[in-house]
């Protein structure tokens, strides 16, 4: 029977999942209505000259889970005092890192913007003021960030679904605009959106402080609040930073050896990675500040149910779509975006397969980051994720394909992965590797692999066409469906689902 705190990740899952249905929805209609309007190489502009600014997120990402940690880390303990220090403390470190970017930003990050991206003569004087909307952008998102943590911290997901129709409207409401005027197209697209982000992020900071007490922001900090959580920054910057890097570093180099057109490729694969990962975020966000309040609690037999189940869950729930998606790519990206860039088939199968393990594996990172201690696994991703540029600079420069950083990616993440499986253990002697390797990777490798047979006969059996689609759709979600149930589920869980749908087949 499922207890209290379950039913409340279920009902967080679900508000979420509104949320990413809604999000996912209006995504995927103004993508491929901004591409036709922009045009390949101006959506290419727009992606490598806003992957700059994004190359200085790094800062802010770091911070980020710092004050996500701490503000639940409080809450699992009921400190209502350190919980305002910490948001008071976050707050003012966020404000200082908006600076310190606006500040690379408008040195470092214009002149590479001038001088290193190729970028067409003529299309370079809307090149600088997309950069200076992302700027404005990129602050607006930095202070925000302990808000955002303060909702998931209290775990009011609810409105998260609400301020997601707010945000679908004005982008709708973008495309709209966009469509009709005859001003540069590329300059009013990167100014709507800078509009819709700061009134997302008012709404957002409204009823944070209507509330939440510990949201009435005093310019004010903690010394021994700031030194946790930049002490816990410092090393989560490590692996933040390379992170980013490693997304917009293989964009700018994309850039350098193939030009502005690879870039759009590569934007629209990432998109799908993003969505992707906002599918299972949806399920992940609703268990993170239950693992670090278990943590806080010290009940960590609690600790490794989550973690396993989290993993598991939101890997198949994931799987559902990715399955399918990776063998029919090709007619779900031309229904999609009618034109479709060269590359973007190959570059969204390899987003799908790098989102499947981050997925898997993402739950031992809520936990190693709900021990506090973060200097082993950014080390190690430091590494791992750094290592990516130069080797795909090497095989670039000796002709190999545009594919190459994303099989990089794909062996770094696998090497992390496993490598954060012995980090926690080190950290969390209760944590056992044989119980997380069974429940939750070796149950979805089995499955993942039964699940393949009957799509993949449908797919390369079937001519081409939305019958296919349908029939390997179809095959894939009862193949899923079946596994999830007869071998990802415990017999409690299997028990529990009878005993409902026989109740509902009673009632009615």
């Amino acid at each position: 029977m499922p207890s209290e705190n379950t039913r409340r990740i279920a009902k967080n899952t679900a508000m979420l999942y509104i949320r990413m249905l809604l999000i996912m929805a209006v995504t995927l209609y103004t993508s491929r209505v901004v591409l036709n309007v922009l045009g390949v190489e101006d959506y290419g502009i727009y992606s490598v000259v806003g992957g700059v600014v994004a190359m200085f997120g790094f800062l802010n990402s770091a911070m980020s889970g710092a004050t996500s940690r701490f503000l639940t880390y409080d809450l699992g303990k009921q400190d209502r005092v350190g919980l305002q220090k910490t948001f008071d403390t976050a707050l003012t470190i966020h404000i200082g890192i908006a600076v310190l970017i606006f500040l690379l930003a408008e040195t470092i990050g214009l002149w590479f913007v001038e001088h290193k991206l190729v970028v067409p003569d003529d299309r370079m004087f809307a090149a600088r003021v997309v950069y200076q909307f992302s700027v404005a952008a990129c602050m607006v998102s930095v202070t925000q960030i302990p808000y955002n943590a303060s909702i998931i911290a209290h775990e009011r997901m609810g409105i998260y679904a609400y301020v997601s129709i707010i945000d679908a409207v004005l982008k709708l409401l973008i495309v709209y605009l966009l469509s009709w005027s005859d001003r540069d197209k590329l300059i009013l697209y990167s100014a709507l959106f800078f509009v819709v982000t700061l009134i997302v992020a008012l709404v957002y900071r409204i009823y944070c402080v209507r509330f939440f007490n510990e949201c009435h922001y005093r310019f004010r900090y903690s010394k021994d609040r700031i030194k946790d959580m930049l002490f816990f920054s410092g090393w989560d910057l490590l692996g933040n930073m390379s992170a980013t890097l490693r997304g917009q570093g293989i964009n700018l180099l994309q850039n350098m050896f193939w030009g502005p057109l690879m870039n759009a490729a590569t934007n629209i694969a990432n998109q799908v990675l993003g969505a992707l990962s906002m599918f299972a975020d949806s399920f992940l966000t609703a268990v993170r500040p239950q693992i670090v309040k278990k943590y806080a609690e010290r009940d960590y037999k609690r600790v490794q149910f989550l973690v396993n189940n989290a993993a598991k869950y939101a890997y198949l729930s994931l799987l559902f779509f990715a399955l399918p998606l990776i063998l029919e790519n090709q007619l779900v990206l031309e229904v999609w975006l009618k034109n479709v860039p060269a590359h973007t088939v190959l570059f969204c199968r390899m987003n799908i397969v790098i989102a499947m393990i981050i997925v898997m594996f993402r739950p031992v990172l809520f936990a190693i980051h709900a021990t506090g201690k973060v200097k082993y696994m950014s080390f190690l991703a430091g590494i791992t994720y750094t290592a990516i540029l130069p080797a795909t600079y090497f095989y670039f420069k000796h002709g190999y394909s545009a594919n190459t950083p994303y099989v990089l990616s794909v062996i770094a993440f696998l090497i992390c992965s496993f490598g954060n499986m012995f980090i926690l253990k080190k950290y969390l002697s209760a944590f056992s590797i044989k119980s997380f390797v069974w429940e939750a990777f070796g149950r979805c490798f089995v499955i993942t692999v039964l699940s393949l047979l009957f799509p993949v006969y449908m797919h390369f059996s079937l001519s081409y066409g939305f019958g296919r689609f349908v029939m390997v759709f179809a095959t894939s979600a009862v193949s899923i469906a079946l596994g999830t149930f007869f071998i990802g589920m415990n017999r409690e869980w299997r028990g529990f689902i009878v005993n409902q749908v026989r109740k509902k087949i009673r009632h009615e």
